[in-house]
């Protein structure tokens, strides 16, 4: 099957009777022939039976664009159909906030306010959301970090007659319906790399846990995954947590790869409800106990189970800067920090045990942080042509302090909603 037929079939599984599938078709074949590059998610074969899986080739150059140009077309669907304006609140540690202003901002009977931490996004990130010249289009930059950022959209989420009042709605992977598409790479790239049937493990650099969520949701429906490793950078609270069963945050520093500075991963939270099979009143106690201790610890028993399909690793920001480097001088290859995290780990793992073929998730085109890759190899990527011109826009941010009420008196007065 094509990418955009493949897509169809698997998120079809989850629709119910919301849509008829040559309706779903449409979409995806409309939302995907916007992308850049045939295949849309193509391979690259970079040698140790480790193979790259380019997630760049959307309108913002993330793996992103791949669920968010879908969420899109599938809300202004249903907006249409019920004909009222809904308000979208989400947070971003750089990618998920470009792509969304980037698909919902053209939409008529939508307003978007995407939240980013300041000084912790890189230039291209933060233009991209800056730049977009729409009137229902708010970025709101926070003198916080990610996490503060997040903390802030869940509160307001919270805050049941606040989002009754305004129609809020989620597009981070807080919300199901944006991480259901992101389940289609799994079995796409699988389907690639080895006969139907066949294992294959994937190495995924992690964040909030989304991405590699998607992929247990894939293990879950049947795709023959041996191990999802969770690739983290020196920001390792999900290593820590794998190695030892003790959830602990631990203040954010500032690394190579920034999307991935996040202490608490708010997709996490669904993992544990699975591992303590639907009991949501322990993972309830867990994540209260992490909110007011800063730490919690998962059962011998839970533990077991999650190492059953996950492995994990911490690159350092040497080896992160030293995989970027290796990987250009051996494959002619330029990859973004984030993807040079899971190379680093997914190498590492190879040669140490006998895994299936490895899928490492480029999550990110290297222009998206030229700087960095820039001073690892000497070489600065270039955008795609379509984005020349981009620093010459005008930009329109509003900066705010890490304020929940200033947060919410904001949206108050601008939504058209």
């Amino acid at each position: 099957l094509s990418y955009s037929e493949l897509a169809a079939e698997i998120i079809f599984k989850f629709t119910g009777d919301d849509i008829e599938f040559d309706e779903l078709l449409k979409i995806t074949e409309k939302v995907y022939s916007n992308f850049t590059n045939d295949e849309v998610a193509p391979l690259k074969d970079i040698g140790n039976n480790n193979f790259l899986l380019e997630l760049f080739y959307g309108p913002t150059l993330a793996f992103k664009d791949y669920a968010m140009q879908f969420l899109a077309a599938d809300f202004e669907r249903v907006m249409k159909l019920k004909n009222e304006n809904i308000l979208i609140l989400g947070a971003t540690s750089g990618d998920t906030g470009s792509a969304a202003l980037h698909a919902f901002s053209n939409l008529k009977l939508i307003d978007i306010f995407i939240l980013y931490p300041n000084g912790m996004v890189s230039e291209i990130q933060e233009a991209q959301m800056t730049t977009i010249s729409s009137d229902g289009a708010f970025p709101i930059k926070i003198n916080g970090n990610f996490d503060d950022c997040q903390n802030i959209v869940k509160t307001i989420f919270e805050n049941l007659d606040f989002k009754k009042r305004l129609k809020l709605t989620a597009v981070n992977s807080i919300n199901w319906a944006r991480l259901v598409p992101q389940i289609v790479y799994y079995f796409y790239s699988a389907l690639k790399v080895t006969k139907p049937g066949n294992k294959v493990s994937f190495s995924v650099p992690t964040g909030n846990f989304g991405n590699i969520y998607a992929g247990w949701c894939a293990k879950k429906m049947g795709l023959p995954i041996e191990k999802l490793i969770c690739a983290s950078n020196k920001n390792n609270i999900l290593t820590r947590f794998f190695n030892s069963g003790k959830m602990e945050t631990k203040p954010v520093q500032k690394s190579y790869s920034p999307s991935m500075d996040i202490q608490v991963a708010s997709n996490f939270e669904r993992l544990l409800f699975e591992l303590y099979d639907g009991r949501f009143d322990i993972v309830q106690k867990a994540m209260n106990d992490l909110a007011e201790h800063g730490k919690f610890k998962l059962s011998s028993n839970a533990l077991k189970k999650m190492r059953q399909d996950f492995l994990s690793g911490t690159a350092s920001e040497k080896v992160t800067s030293g995989t970027i480097k290796k990987t250009l001088n051996d494959f002619g290859q330029l990859v973004c920090p984030h993807t040079s995290v899971g190379l680093a780990i997914a190498n590492e793992l190879l040669e140490r045990q006998d895994l299936a073929p490895m899928v490492t998730l480029a999550t990110a085109h290297p222009a998206k942080f030229p700087d960095s890759v820039a001073e690892h190899t000497g070489v600065t990527p270039k955008l795609p042509q379509r984005y020349n011109g981009l620093f010459s826009k005008n930009e329109v941010f509003t900066l705010v302090k890490n304020n929940f009420t200033e947060i919410t008196n904001i949206i108050s007065k601008r939504t058209s909603v």
